[in-house]
């Protein structure tokens, strides 16, 4: 790895090989969604809840500048370019590595989708910034999503243990240093995708969910299957406790905290 890849990684993980990353890169899709209105202000709490990370976007980071730290990795995400107006949710490239180097960022972030219509595109794309992250020596996260059919079957939905498994390694091939992905509901299932995968994997969150315990739950399994980490954005922030939650997830990730500590402290 490049030595400069190196020294940005530590930037996201620490050295248990864990990292805990806030997603605060909806804004450009859904607008000011409840508990991102104030850009600084979740930031602030994130940081303070001992987020490793924050995966976002230059407008995030331009409007909270004034209260990031030095020990808090910036990932800046680099595809999007579709909103929830239009409603058709596609990828394309919106910015470069060397803008996001500008913006103080330590990694990039692109999604694939797998098995999407548009996969090819999506392919060349991600494998472009590849490229320029091997040039520039910067961690490269790839979003790994798969649809579609496999043996004649269609997949059983987004968190579909085969078709994780194979979108994480897909994904590993194009270039990408960490994976975010779907956990695939049992620890027997996400070790088959830790396994086949060999660089870390890092869990999405999803849509807002009321139940914490089954968040909780989650990270600890999947933690438990060899994953690294997580990338969650809603389930932290759209609750109105950002720092709580951020607090408790770390604790999970990084402290050993057991699922009762994590539900007694957010509270």
């Amino acid at each position: 790895m490049h030595t400069g890849k190196k020294i940005r990684m530590k930037s996201i993980f620490r050295d248990d090989g864990r990292t805990v990353i806030v997603a605060l890169d909806h804004g450009g899709i859904a607008g000011p969604l409840p508990g991102i209105e104030n850009p600084a202000q979740t930031i602030k709490e994130a940081i303070e809840g001992g987020a490793d990370a924050i995966l976002t976007t230059r407008g995030f980071v331009q409007r909270s500048e004034e209260v990031w730290r030095r020990d808090t990795g910036i990932i800046m995400r680099l595809s999007g370019g579709f909103t929830v107006l239009r409603g058709r949710f596609e990828e394309e490239l919106i910015s470069t590595v060397e803008a996001a180097l500008r913006f103080g960022a330590c990694g990039v972030a692109v999604t694939v989708k797998f098995g999407h219509e548009r996969e090819g595109e999506f392919i060349r794309n991600a494998s472009a910034i590849s490229d320029q992250c091997e040039l520039w020596g910067v961690p490269f996260m790839i979003e790994a999503m798969a649809q579609g059919m496999l043996n004649g079957k269609q997949l059983a939905g987004p968190a579909d243990p085969q078709g994780i498994a194979m979108a994480a390694r897909m994904a590993q091939e194009l270039g990408a240093d960490i994976i975010k992905t779907y956990y695939t509901g049992s620890q027997d299932t996400f070790t088959n995708v830790v396994t086949g995968c060999p660089v870390p994997i890092v869990i999405l969150g999803g849509e807002k969910t009321e139940n914490e315990e089954q968040l909780f739950q989650n990270i600890l399994d999947s933690l438990e299957a060899g994953g690294s980490g997580v990338a969650i954005g809603r389930n932290i922030w759209q609750g109105g406790k950002t720092q709580k939650m951020t607090r408790a997830i770390v604790g999970l990730v990084h402290e050993g905290w057991t699922l009762e500590q994590a539900l007694l402290y957010v509270k």
